[in-house]
């Protein structure tokens, strides 16, 4: 799977009336393409063969996930005060902002409801769609194994600590880290999946270097399936 970086550039609409309470709901992001990897094929070992012997031999190797894209970058925003026509009265330039980063193959969201994604409901009809296996440890049980990550809000609804299924993406520890780079498992309120990263401020990530985000999402490379699928992404700044 590629492992493809952002820079997410973020313009949020927030409009304050006396007479109204308004729910902010996650905006769409614009998204800056800055580069695609894959990790690298493992060398091929060599044994000398010598007729009549037998050997017994340990064989390692080291694959790529057929089943998770990644995504890692940083994230520029603006808070603002405007109108319907967007018309601006007032803004706020954020440059390290908090909040979260939503991926989902849905490009509109139901935003209302949206609570913790059910693994007992749901994991099995997600993983035959991705054409995974009950026992590949890749996974989306194997993976989002974890209930440990900070609480936060979506669209106004709080997600208590430790409520939903969650992992740690790598840092540049090379392991996953309490508190650095959570992410969780949503379901919309029309029961879209959303893969929910809360925003860090400059944190070392997997390569050793400062990003704001990482991430990963679901995507079907099984059986030579090439096809690409579109994931959208939506913030929430604070």
């Amino acid at each position: 799977m590629n492992k493809l970086s952002l820079i997410l550039f973020i313009s949020l609409v927030t409009l304050a009336l006396p007479s109204l309470v308004l729910a902010i709901s996650p905006s769409g992001a614009s998204l800056t393409s800055i580069s695609n990897e894959t990790g690298s094929l493992d060398v091929a070992g060599s044994h000398s063969a010598i007729a009549g012997n037998v050997t017994e031999m340990g064989v390692a190797s080291t694959v790529t996930t057929q089943t998770w894209q990644g995504y890692f970058g940083n994230v520029t925003g603006t808070v603002q005060l405007a109108d319907g026509s967007d018309n601006v009265m007032y803004n706020w330039s954020l440059a390290s902002p908090e909040g979260e980063i939503y991926a989902s193959v849905n490009n509109s969201i139901n935003w209302v409801g949206t609570q913790c994604y059910n693994n007992t409901t749901f994991t099995s009809n997600l993983e035959l769609e991705y054409n995974i296996a009950n026992n590949d440890v890749d996974g989306i049980d194997e993976t989002f194994s974890l209930q440990d990550h900070d609480a936060f809000y979506v669209n106004n609804v709080l997600i208590n600590t430790n409520t939903c299924m969650s992992t740690r993406i790598y840092g540049d520890t090379g392991a996953g880290v309490n508190a650095e780079f959570e992410e969780v498992l949503l379901k919309g309120g029309s029961n879209e999946t959303i893969f929910a990263s809360i925003l860090e401020e400059n944190m070392l990530g997997f390569d050793s270097a400062s990003h704001d985000f990482q991430m990963i999402v679901l995507e079907d490379g099984h059986n030579a399936d090439t096809s690409t699928r579109p994931y959208y992404f939506f913030v929430e700044l604070e």
